[in-house]
């Protein structure tokens, strides 16, 4: 392939900088829908500038100040924050910018639909993917500008906060509890999250990976019964992928329907109309399955979004296998059928921005994966992926990236033949818009 069909970062963020640490202190107003937050971001330059570019979209700022440099000017206008030096900051250097801001924060209109902070009847979900983060805290909002987090967040006595990291403190005072949670693995903004309501805490299960819910008031026993194979999956999922990349995993279901459930770091969104749906069993693996593809191992940019979301969907055709249901195989075939009814015009390796959710980048990823597999055998797969996620834990990647450790570790297991034979496989799935045929199993 040669250039791409599209800007993957989709207006937002700065390749000239980069966030290595973000610190968020929120207060948040159920009733009113009203946050003030402050921001402390460490800031590296990754090329000479005089500007710091960042994505804050339906808040007020009120204050900035920046340790390092000059401030000069501050200019927000729509969803970009530009903050002028008075001299050219050199690459290598450190900054550290305060911000202060406030408003009524709502989510943000794409083309794939409104994402970021959204406010429901009694609560807040924030599901971000993939440029909702700006909507409640200014950032570098692209998928492979990971940074660490710590995130504070203050509200009334009644609501639940979760955020993406481990909680390392709550303080209740008179009418308000401060929430605060530390994600010491790196992060894309769009993976950050706050999520609050009037939520029951439902254990699911202890050990190695913690794992919990939340529950709308009422939903404990469904939320149970929901999730009762998920300790089973993630023990498959840990077989397959390698150890789970964080500190535990928690499942919240909003008291609102959701069309689509999303995942964040270390937990997954789903809605209220999911807890009866018989089918989401399906969509429980896809979600738990993100945490290594996207969340750990996660795209630098969205060109490669098929690295996140055919893993993810070929999970759920290996939990299928697991459980006894469909195998892996027959999936592949039903589905195979099923696109090659559809139009063939989109490139898996560089399908263009407005393309970027379209179901065939989530069926024909899993499909290359499959084709694959059946290449490589069941053994070197295995040992495929796990050395994949092993090798790229918490790190960013590209598809030249996976085809080349596709290569390299074929030629180790088995010689420069197979590492010819799975590139030959691969590379019209992901180059071509022509479906390949699968190979035989």
């Amino acid at each position: 392939m040669t250039g791409s069909r599209g800007d993957y970062d989709l207006g937002h963020g700065s390749r000239r900088i980069r966030v290595t640490h973000y610190d968020l202190d929120l207060r948040y107003r159920v009733g009113s829908n009203r946050l003030e937050g402050r921001a402390r971001l460490d800031v590296r330059v990754e090329r000479r500038t005089r500007r710091i570019r960042l994505d804050l979209a339906g808040l007020e700022v009120q204050r900035v100040r920046v340790r390092g440099a000059d401030l000069r000017s501050v200019r927000h206008s729509g969803d970009r924050l530009v903050l002028g030096l008075a001299a050219p900051a050199r690459k290598g250097t450190t900054l550290r910018v305060r911000i202060r801001y406030a408003g009524h924060p709502r989510p943000l209109a794409t083309r794939w639909g409104p994402v970021g902070w959204d406010e429901l009847a009694d609560g807040v979900i924030v599901a971000s993917q993939p440029t909702g983060a700006a909507t409640w805290f200014p950032c570098d909002d692209r998928p492979g500008a990971k940074a660490t987090f710590r995130t504070r967040v203050r509200v009334g006595n009644a609501y639940r906060v979760l955020a993406h990291g481990r909680l390392t403190h709550r303080r209740v005072g008179r009418d308000t509890t401060r929430w605060t949670y530390v994600e010491d693995h790196p992060s894309a903004p769009y993976l950050a999250t706050v999520q609050i309501g009037r939520y029951a805490a439902v254990a699911i299960a202890d050990g190695k990976v913690p794992q919990s819910a939340l529950a709308p008031p009422g939903q404990a026993a469904a939320t149970r019964r929901r999730l009762a194979a998920q300790p089973a999956m993630m023990a498959a999922f840990i077989e397959m992928f390698g150890p789970y990349p964080f500190d535990g995993y928690t499942v919240v279901f909003t008291p609102e329907p959701l069309e689509l459930p999303v995942e964040a770091q270390g937990i997954a969104i789903f809605g209220a109309n999911h807890l009866a749906d018989r089918a989401a069993e399906r969509l429980v693996a896809h979600e738990l399955a993100h945490q290594w593809f996207g969340n750990s191992v996660s795209v630098a940019s969205w060109q490669h979004i098929w690295l996140n979301e055919g893993f993810a969907c070929y999970a759920e055709w290996l939990w299928s296998q697991a459980s006894g249901g469909p195998s892996a195989a027959t999936l592949a075939r039903r589905w195979h059928a099923r696109l090659s009814a559809l139009p063939q015009d989109l490139v898996l390796a560089d399908p263009g921005p407005a393309h970027l959710f379209d179901d065939r980048i989530y069926k024909r990823g899993a499909l290359a994966l499959h084709a694959l597999r059946v290449t490589l055998g069941d053994r070197v797969w295995a040992s495929l992926v796990r050395s994949w996620t092993r090798t790229h834990r918490h790190q960013c990647v590209t598809t030249a990236d996976f085809r080349e450790h596709v290569r390299r570790h074929a030629r180790s297991a088995r010689g420069q033949r197979l590492a010819d034979r799975a590139d030959g496989v691969l590379g019209p799935w992901l180059e071509r818009p022509a479906l390949p045929r699968l190979p035989r199993s």
